[in-house]
């Protein structure tokens, strides 16, 4: 099952959560009807305690989980706020310390809007690009100078942190989303669906931390997506390139060509760019964040970490460290 939770908390826009709820069940239905053994979605909604959430509209929302019962998510959306966000923050404080460790466990999320401020707020987006509603960009880069607000994107990416800018441009992230679950065919048939208008792309709209490279091979793009989704886990190129029908030579070739790295060099910069910022805001041990980021050869990990960077990672730690909490 894909585990995706949906946060809820006090005036909330309601649209910014069922929107994408109905788009990702139209997704499962669509990709059930191609093949009945497709991965089906599990949808979970979370709150604090639990108790029935008052939205904006003015219609309460039931929470089927608090923080603590919520099945491990592999996604989670934060809903947009009407106005002020900071009051809601506030009453909600224990959602922070909960998504700072979804976060260390690799989990994907997204924002929308003045949602956007709960990531910023744990801490999450420090040093990094982030979009918000365009009403409340002052305001944000006020609140959080550390953050590298892009006024001039609707969706902005860094690493498996998602912010949009409002609910239509969530509605372009999840549709990015279920093409990575599902395929480029079953996004389209949302899409179209739930869009009458034509849209413009997500890559066209979108900011991505680190500069990453576009180009039209679409099979290499999904073998990218593959690679960003299991960082974590043992990978073995020669099973990535047959899952995508190639052989090892044409797979290293072609990716090569469309993205000018090796498939070994993309997922060694993915799993080192993830431990750095591990490293940076998390209190893991060096051990564990190597074994977060798919090395269980704690050896190997310093070594590679040592050799890209020149450096180690307790030295880098103690290093970005120093530099993030020293008095200003």
């Amino acid at each position: 099952m894909h585990q995706i939770a949906f946060v809820l908390c006090e005036h909330m826009l309601a649209t910014s959560t069922t929107l994408p709820m109905e788009m990702l069940k139209a997704a499962e239905s669509a990709a059930l009807s191609q093949d009945r053994q497709v991965k089906r979605i599990a949808i979970n909604t979370v709150s604090v305690d639990r108790q029935p959430i008052k939205t904006r509209a003015g219609f309460s929302l039931a929470p089927e989980f608090d923080l603590e019962s919520v099945p491990t998510p592999d996604m989670i959306f934060i809903p947009s706020l009407w106005r002020n966000p900071r009051p809601v923050i506030r009453k909600n404080k224990a959602l922070l310390n909960w998504l700072r460790q979804q976060y260390e466990n690799g989990v994907t999320i997204s924002a929308v809007g003045t949602g956007v401020c709960f990531l910023a707020e744990a801490g999450l987006l420090n040093d990094k690009a982030a979009t918000t509603h365009w009403y409340y960009f002052d305001q944000f880069q006020k609140d959080y100078p550390q953050i590298h607000l892009k006024r001039q994107y609707f969706i902005s990416q860094a690493g498996n942190l998602y912010c949009a800018a409002s609910v239509n441009a969530l509605a372009d992230l999840t549709v990015h989303f279920i093409q990575r679950m599902y395929g480029k065919p079953v996004s389209l048939h949302v899409e179209r669906h739930f869009s009458h208008e034509i849209r413009r792309s997500y890559e066209t709209t979108s900011y991505f931390d680190g500069g990453t490279r576009h180009h039209p091979d679409e099979e290499i793009m999904q073998a990218q997506m593959w690679l960003q989704d299991n960082y974590g886990r043992e990978i073995k190129l020669s099973l990535v390139a047959e899952r995508f029908d190639m052989s090892v030579r044409t797979f290293n070739r072609r990716f090569k060509a469309a993205t000018g790295q090796s498939p070994l060099q993309y997922l060694q910069e993915i799993r080192i760019e993830t431990a750095k910022d591990l490293l940076k805001t998390s209190n893991l041990s060096i051990s564990e964040v190597a074994f977060k980021v798919g090395y269980h050869d704690m050896g190997h990990f310093t070594g590679l970490f040592k050799k890209l960077l020149a450096t180690t990672p307790s030295e880098y730690r103690t290093t970005v460290r120093a530099k993030l909490f020293s008095a200003v």
